[in-house]
């Protein structure tokens, strides 16, 4: 009995239980990490870009709007063959380019003409009618951005208060959201969305329209929170259409060109939209758009 008690007593003491969520803290530190140095690496490149302006803007949206277009097939399974995808990418770049050297019409007909190749497919392979979408979903926002830019320091201005609101909207949805809680946005299409997070993303965008257009002295106050608000809706709408067109095939990300990020079109979903928007007002010549720019502050 002594020597079983004496070997009990020297038994060790059993192994702690692996704690899951402090194993778990140094992925998500990493994934964090990761995260922060490509926001920032990216950032770098789209203002040195932006600021430099003409072929040097203009291919890093040509670039984007590639990859975009890539990642868009490839997700709808549209990649297939390799020839005709191949053929609607080298168009959109041949397109933009025409559109960045002037050629407006010349543009125009060769994305038209994309666009009506793959609906004509479509009748074969469905899949190439959501190619044909794909084709509009990237052409006009990166129409946008070129046009904008070519319209000199104003364009600049234009470019900066877009994606301004709509990283505040998305920043301000995701805090706003976490801390909040309340009811899904659209739990069928994005679990993690609430209405706290959209009211706080629209909340957030109004603050950064009122600021940014009282350090840039120009344009109307009433006009820039207006505009705001469209453009909140709108980026708010392309991360949702986004979301519920990747899970409508099985997809998670658009793609892994970027660290911690994804792909290309995981990270504009929301900025493509608001562009597309913005760009139309512009050329439709809304008064709402142009005085958020051009008038006195008010």
């Amino acid at each position: 009995m002594e020597m079983s008690a004496v070997a009990d007593n020297t038994l060790p003491d059993p192994a702690p239980a692996p704690d899951r969520d402090r194993s778990a803290e140094p992925r998500q530190s990493s994934e964090l990490s990761r995260r922060i140095i490509s926001a920032i690496v990216l950032a770098t490149i789209a203002i040195v870009a932006l600021w430099i302006g003409g072929w040097v803007f203009a291919l890093l949206v040509i670039v984007l709007a590639a990859i975009g277009l890539w990642e868009w097939t490839g997700i709808c399974g549209a990649a297939e063959p390799p020839w005709l995808r191949a053929g609607l990418i080298s168009a959109l770049v041949v397109g933009l380019t025409l559109f960045q050297l002037g050629n407006l019409i010349s543009a125009l007909v060769l994305l038209a003409g994309a666009a009506a190749v793959a609906l004509t497919v479509a009748c074969v392979r469905r899949a190439y009618g959501w190619a044909t979408l794909g084709i509009i979903y990237v052409t006009i926002p990166s129409i946008a951005l070129i046009a904008f830019r070519q319209a000199g320091a104003e364009g600049v201005l234009m470019i900066v208060f877009i994606a301004l609101i709509v990283w505040a909207t998305d920043i301000a949805a995701y805090f706003g959201g976490r801390a909040i809680g309340g009811p899904k946005l659209w739990p069928l299409v994005s679990p993690k969305k609430t209405w706290s997070g959209a009211v706080s993303g629209l909340s957030g965008a109004i603050i950064v329209a009122l600021v940014f257009t009282v350090i840039a002295g120009k344009g109307s106050l009433v006009a820039a929170v207006i505009l705001a608000i469209l453009l909140s809706v709108a980026a708010q709408a392309g991360d949702l259409a986004e979301s519920a067109f990747k899970r409508r095939f099985g997809v998670k990300d658009s793609g892994t060109i970027i660290p911690g990020h994804g792909g290309v079109l995981d990270r504009v979903d929301g900025l493509f939209v608001a562009l597309a928007l913005a760009w139309l007002l512009a050329v439709m010549n809304v008064p709402l758009f142009m005085a958020a720019f051009y008038e006195s502050p008010s």
